[in-house]
């Protein structure tokens, strides 16, 4: 994933299956909110496709569990700093609270994560035109162009009726990466070979994030385990095919672990 961090783009890569599962759903979800905002029949239906891909991608059985153990284990880590002089204490309660409301509501969410979106038939039979090309006209789905004339308004409520049963998930994925996000220290490194290799030790961690500056025109691409961590530069000429980056590439890297 990558995302404009101030003059700096920020490239998250993550390396274990629960990391890439959370940033895909952050990214989905923060598409949804773009065009559900915006008042296009368009814009409603891309919005539409995506939480049918959100539901999708949160269909995972121990999705649930897994954000519920990782918020447990941040509140017994975290609180645990009480005693730290160094600590302030009220931001320390802030977090707490956040993570408590999170993992609050996320119990009381009950069945598999968007069986209400499963239960609606109407949305099933749009759902099932979508993934066709061109499968949603007008002539394979008259009443999803009938709601597509509604009031934008009303669109827009209909939109955050069905997403709302998400929005427990969303807060919880949020806190669980605002934390990991946190937990890096970033390094400045340059290198004059378009690519860099760094030995882990063995050591695991959840994600890497690569920062530079886009002026310079290099992409990088990242592979690791728990011994190697390898980023290669890459450029694109006119054809967009990526070519070997040239030159010296000055970036920022950080090491993300809970």
């Amino acid at each position: 994933m990558a995302a404009q961090d101030g003059t700096l783009i920020l490239y998250e890569y993550p390396l274990n299956e629960r990391i890439r599962t959370l940033l895909r759903l952050e990214d989905l979800f923060e598409r949804l909110e773009f065009f559900a905002s915006r008042e296009h029949p368009l814009d409603h239906h891309v919005a539409l496709v995506t939480l049918f891909e959100i539901l999708d991608v949160a269909g995972r059985a121990d999705l649930k569990s897994d954000l519920l153990q990782e918020l447990e284990r941040q509140r017994q880590a975290l609180t645990a700093f009480r005693t730290n002089p160094e600590v302030s204490v009220e931001a320390l309660d802030r977090i707490l609270a956040e993570i408590d409301d999170a993992a609050r509501e996320l119990v009381a969410v009950t069945g598999k994560s968007g069986q209400h979106l499963r239960e609606n038939e109407w949305l099933m039979s749009i759902r099932s035109r979508t993934i066709i090309a061109g499968g949603a006209c007008e002539f394979d789905l008259p009443s999803y162009y009938a709601w597509q004339h509604r009031p934008a308004d009303a669109r827009q409520g209909d939109i955050a009726g069905w997403a709302a049963p998400f929005r427990p998930l969303y807060d919880s994925l949020c806190i669980v990466l605002k934390l990991l996000r946190e937990s890096a220290q970033r390094t400045r490194l340059s290198t004059q070979q378009g690519s860099y290799q760094q030995p882990l030790g063995g050591r695991s961690y959840q994600m890497v994030q690569v920062r530079l500056d886009p002026a310079t025109g290099a992409i990088p691409e990242i592979s690791a385990n728990k011994y190697l961590l390898w980023i290669r530069f890459t450029s694109q000429d006119g054809d967009m095919r990526p070519r070997p980056y040239e030159g010296t590439v000055e970036f920022e890297l950080a090491l993300c672990n809970l």
